[in-house]
């Protein structure tokens, strides 16, 4: 027995049973088109009621008399209509006052200045510009943090460090951002700071910076390792305007918040 014929035979699906010639036939379904029919009359009635209840109101509001609109919030602005004569112009802020032209110059002279006896700093002497790569590259993620840089339109980077005591060392950074729709300084502060109270970090909310509308500093627990010298550290995250500042102190020995804050008032003075 073939292959075909075997298959064949074990097949146990029964046809289909033909329809006998007497069968009636099954009735036509009508009542389907009844439904059509009365869906579109609804459907007719409804733009016609739409149609004429849009050019019965047109008639009633064209028979009214005109409605005075109510009067602006600000009527008027403060702007002159015309330039003033020569002579009569407003002064122009001096660099003092104009805050942001005193910030578009030499970012570097904004830092605050090292303290008197400070050391060269040999874990990097960081001292003037940084690059944004080089920047990104002091974050755990390189990659992320320079995608994410970019995004808030980072613009500039300036940098002083230094070293004191017996194994401080102290880093102050300025990080400028590009006006747009959100103020990117702002934003990478915000966002530094809610790491802070995670366990590998400040494991705390910090304390408010005075003078500063949402700037913080931050004393970290000890960090111990068999082996090694206690390792103490302190932090600081504000902004002003477009620049944002970050602050950071190393040591082996306990630093207080009186430091880190003292550091930030500083530099938040100098901007």
């Amino acid at each position: 027995m073939s292959i075909e014929e075997s298959v064949q035979n074990t097949d146990t699906t029964s046809p289909p049973e033909p329809e006998t010639a007497t069968e009636p036939a099954p009735p036509v379904q009508r009542p389907r088109r009844r439904v059509l029919r009365t869906v579109g009359l609804i459907t007719v009635a409804a733009v016609i009621g739409l149609v004429g209840g849009t050019a019965v109101g047109y008639g009633i509001q064209a028979d009214r008399e005109p409605t005075a609109l109510p009067p602006l919030n600000q009527p008027g602005l403060a702007y002159p209509s015309k330039p003033l004569p020569k002579g009569q112009e407003p002064e122009p802020l001096s660099a003092k006052e104009d805050r942001q032209a005193k910030a578009q110059g030499d970012l570097r002279k904004l830092l605050v200045p090292k303290p008197a006896g400070a050391k060269k700093d040999e874990f990097g002497d960081r001292d003037g510009w940084m690059s944004v790569n080089g920047y990104a590259s002091d974050f755990n993620e390189p990659g992320t943090a320079l995608g994410y840089q970019l995004d808030l339109d980072i613009r500039r980077v300036a940098v002083t460090s230094w070293a004191s005591g017996e194994h401080r060392r102290t880093e102050v950074r300025l990080v400028q951002y590009r006006p747009g729709d959100s103020l990117g300084s702002q934003e990478h502060v915000e966002d530094q700071q809610d790491y802070m109270p995670q366990k590998k970090y400040a494991r705390s909310e910090g304390k408010p910076l005075k003078g500063s509308a949402n700037g913080r500093y931050y004393v970290f627990p000890v960090h111990q390792q068999a082996g090694y010298l206690d390792f103490y550290e302190a932090r600081a995250y504000f902004h002003r305007g477009d620049i944002a500042v970050e602050i950071f102190i190393y040591d082996t020995k306990k630093i207080s918040e009186k430091e880190i804050r003292s550091l930030a008032e500083r530099q938040l003075g100098r901007l």
